[in-house]
C-alpha cells in the first residue's frame, strides 16, 4: 500500500484506536473502506472490544512512563475515570482488566467510579 496523503492522515488515529490499515480489496463485511476523490484507497479494520481496551491500557502506561499499577492513587483514579469516559467499562470482563492493569481489586475500580459519579453530582448541584 503506497503512502496516499489520506493514509498519512489517518493512520495516527487508525494506531491510537488499535485498529489494522488493509488495502481496500482485503476489506471485509465489517471494514470500513475509505475513499478520497472517489477512488478506495484503504480499509480499516477495527479491532474488537476486548482489543480495544487492552490497546488503551498500553497507551496509558506510555504517557505515564510507567505501568499502571505503580501509579499513585490519585493517578489510577485519574486513568479510571479517562477509562470510564472512553467506555471501558462496557466490555465484558472491563472492571477486571483495569483492575488487574492498575493492581487494585475490583472493589477498589468500582469506588474509583462511585467516587468519581459523586463529584459529578456535587458539581451539578452546585451549578444549578
Amino acid at each position: 500500500m503506497n503512502e496516499h496523503p489520506l493514509i498519512a492522515a489517518v493512520k495516527p488515529l487508525v494506531d491510537a484506536m488499535g485498529a489494522e490499515l488493509l488495502g481496500p480489496e482485503l476489506a471485509g463485511a465489517d471494514d470500513v473502506v475509505l475513499s478520497w476523490e472517489g477512488e478506495d484507497v484503504l480499509a480499516v479494520r477495527l479491532p474488537q472490544l476486548s482489543e480495544s481496551l487492552d490497546h488503551i491500557l498500553v497507551a496509558m502506561e506510555r504517557r505515564h512512563g510507567a505501568p499502571l499499577a505503580e501509579l499513585d492513587r490519585k493517578s489510577k483514579q485519574e486513568v479510571v475515570r479517562l477509562l470510564e469516559a472512553r467506555g471501558a467499562f462496557s466490555v465484558r470482563h472491563g472492571v477486571e482488566t483495569v483492575a488487574g492493569a492498575l493492581g487494585v481489586s475490583r472493589f477498589t475500580v468500582y469506588n474509583y467510579l462511585n467516587r468519581e459519579t459523586a463529584l459529578n453530582r456535587e458539581k451539578a448541584v452546585e451549578a444549578d
